[in-house]
């Protein structure tokens, strides 16, 4: 995807990242690795999201060496924000009002990638998927559903 001038787009994406999450999150050490903002031509399937990746930590695993389900759902709560910046093409303070979580199977020493998208964006509420991948063999790990408010300005 190429911005044009004045157009949202990863880096402005990376910059919330950094700069609007709590310092717990940004320990996760997240990184956007795609930023869907423009529908490619003739796609008429394609949702606005971003893809993002949370690295591989012990200090996320409980025992047995297993990503815990915590940092799981934190990860995707936070992939589902960059999801709605995309689909709004800017910033808007938004809160979670439900997230829905089906873990399908355990990770363990992989970094985890999450495919955030918005199935429908209204005026004020937005609905959303993520599915969660083992980086390792691309299966996935969990599916979750989720809807956010959008607040005022």
């Amino acid at each position: 995807m190429q911005q044009q001038a004045g157009e949202f787009g990863i880096d402005d994406a990376k910059r919330v990242l950094g700069d609007v999450f709590a310092p717990w999150v940004q320990d996760l050490n997240l990184s956007i690795e795609q930023f869907d903002i423009t529908p490619p031509a003739g796609d008429a399937d394609w949702q606005p999201g971003a893809i993002l990746r949370m690295p591989f930590s012990e200090r996320l695993c409980r025992n047995g060496g297993i990503v815990c389900g915590q940092a799981l759902m934190a990860f995707a709560d936070t992939a589902m924000v960059l999801a709605n910046l995309a689909a709004n093409k800017g910033y808007r303070p938004m809160t979670t009002v439900d997230q829905t979580t089906h873990f399908m199977r355990a990770v363990t020493a992989s970094d985890v990638l999450a495919d955030a998208r918005v199935v429908r964006l209204g005026r004020t509420m937005s609905f959303g998927r993520v599915t969660l991948s083992s980086a390792t063999d691309n299966k996935p790990v969990a599916m979750v559903s989720s809807a956010f408010a959008m607040l005022p300005g």
